[in-house]
C-alpha cells in the first residue's frame, strides 16, 4: 500500500487541480502536499504530476491513477456511511421492492421532500428480501414477508387487490367482456403475489389457454407493455394508480368477483430506527398518502 497521507494529497490535488486548494482542504500547507506527491511518485516509480512554470498537471499515468483513486475513495466513503448513522443524522435510508420504489413511491417522493426539507432521503430498491440482511435501511417496503429476525419489527401494510388490466383499445379490438375471452389475448406476467393460473382456478373456477404469453421479472415493464396494448396484465391496482387515472389502463371485467385481495406489502422498521422522529415522519406520511389516494387496497393497521 502506498502511503494513505500522500494518497489523500493526491486524490485532493487532482480534485481541484491545485496544490494550494488541495492544501485548504487538508488543512495544511501546499509545500506538504508537495512533499507528500514526491513520496507517493517515489513509491510509485512514475511521475504523476508534471512541474513547469509554477503550475502542476497530471501526467497522463496521473489521469489514470487519480481516476481509480477517486473511484476508491467514493467506495470508501459509501461503505462509511453504511455502517455509521452518525454519519448522516438528518438522513433517511428507505428501502422498497423496484416496482414499488418506481411506480408509486419515487413519483410522490417529492411531496414528503416538501414538507420535510430537513430530512433527507436515501432510497434504495431491494429485488431480493434476503438483501434485507445486508443494506442499512430504516425503514423498508417490502414486497412478501420478510424473515423474521429479533432485531427488527415486521407488519401487514398493505393489502393490494389484483385484477386484469389492459389497453382500452384492445378491449374493443378482441371484445373482452368476460373471461373466456382472453383465450383471444395474450396475457402478460409479471412478479407479483398472484400467477395468472391461480388466479383463473380461483376466480373463473378453470385455466384458460391463451393465444400468447409474455413474462416480465418487473411489474414495471409489465404494466408498460399493456399500455402499448401488448397484452392484458394481472396486476394490482396500486402500481398501476397512475394508469387508471390517466385511462391508458381500464379493467375489462368491472364486477367485483374479479378482484382478488392479498396481502402483499409489509412494513420493516430495523433496529437502529427505533425512536427516530424521520422514521416516525415518513410513516405517518405514508400511510395517510395511500390512504389518501383512495387505492384499490387497504391499509393494515
Amino acid at each position: 500500500m502506498p502511503p494513505l497521507k500522500a494518497l489523500s494529497a493526491f486524490e485532493a490535488a487532482s480534485r481541484h487541480g491545485s496544490f494550494s486548494r488541495a492544501a485548504e482542504e487538508l488543512g495544511v500547507t501546499p509545500s506538504a502536499i508537495s512533499h507528500h506527491i514526491q513520496k507517493l511518485e517515489d513509491f510509485l516509480g512514475v511521475r504523476v504530476f508534471s512541474r513547469h512554470a509554477g503550475r502542476a498537471v497530471l501526467t497522463n499515468a496521473g489521469r489514470v491513477y487519480a481516476a481509480e483513486i477517486e473511484r476508491a475513495f467514493g467506495m470508501i466513503m459509501g461503505a462509511t456511511r453504511l455502517v455509521a448513522p452518525q454519519s448522516q443524522r438528518n438522513h433517511l435510508f428507505i428501502a422498497s421492492g423496484p416496482s414499488f420504489a418506481a411506480k408509486w413511491l419515487q413519483p410522490r417522493i417529492g411531496n414528503f421532500i416538501g414538507e420535510h426539507p430537513e430530512i433527507g432521503i436515501r432510497l434504495s430498491t431491494i429485488a431480493d428480501l434476503r438483501e434485507l440482511d445486508t443494506i442499512r435501511f430504516d425503514l423498508a417496503i417490502a414486497y412478501g414477508r420478510p424473515p423474521v429476525l429479533n432485531d427488527r419489527q415486521i407488519e401487514p401494510l398493505l393489502a393490494e387487490r389484483l385484477r386484469p388490466l389492459c389497453s382500452p383499445l384492445l378491449i374493443e379490438q378482441l371484445g373482452l367482456h368476460e373471461p373466456g375471452d382472453l383465450a383471444r389475448a395474450t396475457l402478460i406476467h409479471s412478479s407479483n403475489a398472484l400467477t395468472w393460473t391461480d388466479y383463473l382456478r380461483k376466480v373463473v373456477g378453470t385455466t384458460i389457454k391463451a393465444r400468447h404469453e409474455l413474462w416480465f421479472d418487473r411489474s414495471t415493464m409489465a404494466i408498460d407493455a399493456a399500455v402499448e396494448g401488448l397484452g392484458v396484465v394481472l396486476e394490482s391496482e396500486i402500481l398501476a394508480a397512475d394508469e387508471l387515472e390517466k385511462g391508458t389502463l381500464v379493467a375489462p371485467f368491472h364486477q367485483p368477483q374479479f378482484e382478488v385481495e392479498t396481502v402483499s406489502y409489509y412494513l420493516v422498521r430495523s433496529s437502529e430506527a427505533k425512536g427516530r422522529s424521520h422514521v416516525d415522519a415518513f410513516e405517518a406520511w405514508l400511510r395517510a398518502k395511500i390512504t389518501a389516494a383512495n387505492l384499490k387496497g387497504t391499509i393494515v393497521a
